[in-house]
């Protein structure tokens, strides 16, 4: 059976992250290693016996409308329910609401194994953790005390509702109001699209934080402010509420898309206020509702992010087994009448399954980093929070996309691997392809991304944030010179991160001169090559574990091969990108009309 996951690089991650010293902050104080490994395990079991039994099913026999509602899958119902049971929802909540109050990084790299077994239904309980936390960070006390408990125990699921049919992702267009009632709600009208988990059948609600326009507020992204809508509304609110009998909402599901991927999680076109009778509560402060849903938007861009290596994970583990199991051919040399030989006897087949090994090791390193950045800024030392906030904020838009990005093009070697066997419905990597795709349009496209990169992180605070990745970099140059890696890999790396500081000098004083085409035209450019380096420091992270263990044992050989794979086919594409986005200007200059 596919392990999904290599259970030894997420053990190496949480010894690499400090996972234990985590302990010492007082917000996880009652944890220790012990717990965080039952909690890993517990969602590998999961991942593994329930949700991945489950996946070609739920893919196959997508949701269906009946009725006007949405119906699930026997199976992904099962499956949400086990995983709520399991607490994952409210994995990383206060005590205080029924929360766990693990750390991020603990649940990142557990999650992995649910998103990995069946992101669809993986990805209900995901969507709800999100919106529960705008619920308990900005909503006021009655709300809080109406919305959340039924949410985080899985009673109720959540969903962020922003897109509208006309604008995409330009959320500054949206034309979705909200009219003050004068009795504490406002009457909400519009359309929204796309709205995963917008409606089903394996929960008692489903709670829209939905973004909105008062009536008079401003034009553009500053007038914008955030409600929750309940899809069946509580009578009255409270302590208990959601046990009393609910009442409809006027919220309705206008129709159901029909995707390539994440098939098992529908994605909705809902109508709000139709009858004029749609109610929603005030989240936070008014026209604050796009500054407050960034929250959600960034935990969901890292969710994206580890969704995308998990999905990259599941078919490099079904790639291998097949490229072992699998004869054809003779070995080069061999004569024509010798035995056909295993896939992974070619070196071109074990060059593709290194390339995935090598996106999939960076892409979960990346994500523990990240993870553990978040777990700093928000419940760590004071004097070090803004050092972990900057640096998160500057990881995020990376983590999000080098795992969809780069992990595409994994899946689309899976596939490469079973040949003619690959893009048919026998295999699951056709399938898993199909949801990869989706990652790199979620939570924003890849250019969105580079954009919010180059755009607004590096440039922040005079460039401070690189300041604290080229310390953060050093540190791990150092360490890996101490430890004996060869040190081909950290001169390397050394002159890459000095092309990243030297083109965005000169990106930046392009755009503080006017030229924000000149910077900017080349964002996904940059964004790649910013995520190359990113990846390769990775990577050497990893290197330098398996030079410390030994390096002897096939893991840790794997590992040192698997860095010097990047650092020889990727890092070298470094200075090229650097190039092109100093002197291109090919599509820059384009008119559409040549085209």
């Amino acid at each position: 059976m596919n392990p999904l996951i290599d259970d030894r690089l997420i053990d190496l991650l949480l010894d690499l992250e400090r996972v234990e010293e985590l302990c010492a902050f007082p917000y996880f104080a009652d944890h220790d290693r012990e717990t965080f490994g039952l909690y890993v395990d517990a969602c590998r079991r999961v991942g593994r016996q329930v949700l991945w039994p489950s996946y070609v099913a739920t893919d196959a026999e997508p949701p269906a409308l009946a009725e006007g509602r949405v119906r699930l899958h026997p199976k992904t119902k099962d499956g949400f329910h086990q995983v709520r049971e399991l607490g994952v929802i409210a994995a990383n909540r206060p005590e205080a609401f029924g929360g766990h109050q693990l750390p991020i990084t603990v649940s990142t790299l557990a999650h992995a194994y649910l998103m990995a077994g069946n992101l669809s239904t993986a990805g209900l309980a995901w969507l709800t953790t999100g919106a529960a936390h705008l619920v308990e960070e900005f909503a006021d006390e009655a709300v809080r005390t109406t919305f959340l408990e039924p949410m985080l125990e899985g009673r109720w699921t959540g969903t962020m509702a922003l897109t509208e049919p006309h604008a995409g992702s330009s959320l500054g267009d949206l034309t979705t109001t909200a009219t003050d009632a004068g009795d504490g709600t406002y009457r909400i009208r519009g359309a929204k699209i796309f709205i995963s988990g917008g409606d089903h059948d394996a929960a008692e609600n489903v709670v829209h934080l939905v973004l909105a326009r008062i009536e008079g507020a401003p034009d553009g992204v500053k007038g914008i402010s955030l409600f929750a809508v309940p899809q069946r509304r509580p009578t009255e609110l409270g302590a208990g509420a959601a046990d009393r009998e609910l009442e409809p909402n006027d919220v309705h599901v206008t129709g159901l898309i029909h995707k390539i991927g994440w098939r098992g999680l529908p994605s909705l076109a809902l109508g709000f206020g139709d009858e004029g009778d749609c109610r929603g509560w005030l989240v936070g402060r008014p026209h604050h509702g796009l500054r407050q849903m960034f929250q959600m938007m960034n935990e969901a861009r890292i969710g994206v992010g580890v969704s995308a290596a998990a999905t990259a994970s599941v078919a490099y583990h079904e790639a291998l087994a097949y490229a072992r199991e699998r004869t054809q051919g003779r070995a080069l040399g061999s004569r024509s009448e010798s035995e056909p030989v295993a896939l992974v006897a070619h070196a071109d087949v074990r060059r593709m399954l290194l390339r995935m090994k090598s996106i999939v090791d960076g892409s979960f390193a990346l994500a523990a980093t990240t993870a553990r950045l978040a777990d700093e800024a928000q419940h760590g030392p004071e004097a070090g929070r803004p050092r972990a906030a900057a640096l998160l904020d500057l990881l995020t838009p990376i983590t999000k996309t080098f795992p969809a990005e780069w992990g595409y093009e994994a899946n689309v070697l899976a596939v490469q691997i079973h040949g003619g066997y690959g893009y048919t419905s026998e295999y699951v990597p056709e399938a898993l392809m199909r949801d990869q795709k989706l990652n790199s349009i979620h939570e924003g496209t890849t250019q969105i991304q580079a954009l919010d990169l180059l755009g607004r992180k590096v440039v922040a605070g005079g460039g401070a944030a690189l300041g604290i990745l080229k310390e953060s970099i050093d540190e791990t140059l150092a360490a890996a010179r101490e430890a004996g890696v060869d040190e081909a890999l950290p001169a390397a790396l050394e002159r890459a991160l000095g092309e990243v500081a030297a083109l965005t000098a000169a990106l930046g004083t392009a755009g503080a001169q006017g030229d924000l085409e000149g910077m900017l035209g080349h964002g996904v450019d940059y964004l790649t090559l910013f995520a190359i380096v990113i990846v390769a420091w990775q990577h050497l992270r990893l290197a330098t574990a398996a030079q410390r263990a030994g390096g002897e044992s096939d893991f840790h050989r794997g590992l040192l091969q698997s860095a010097r794979y990047w650092f020889a086919t990727e890092l070298p594409r470094v200075p090229m990108l650097a190039r092109r986005c100093r002197e291109d200007r090919s599509f820059v200059d384009l008119d559409p009309a040549w085209l």
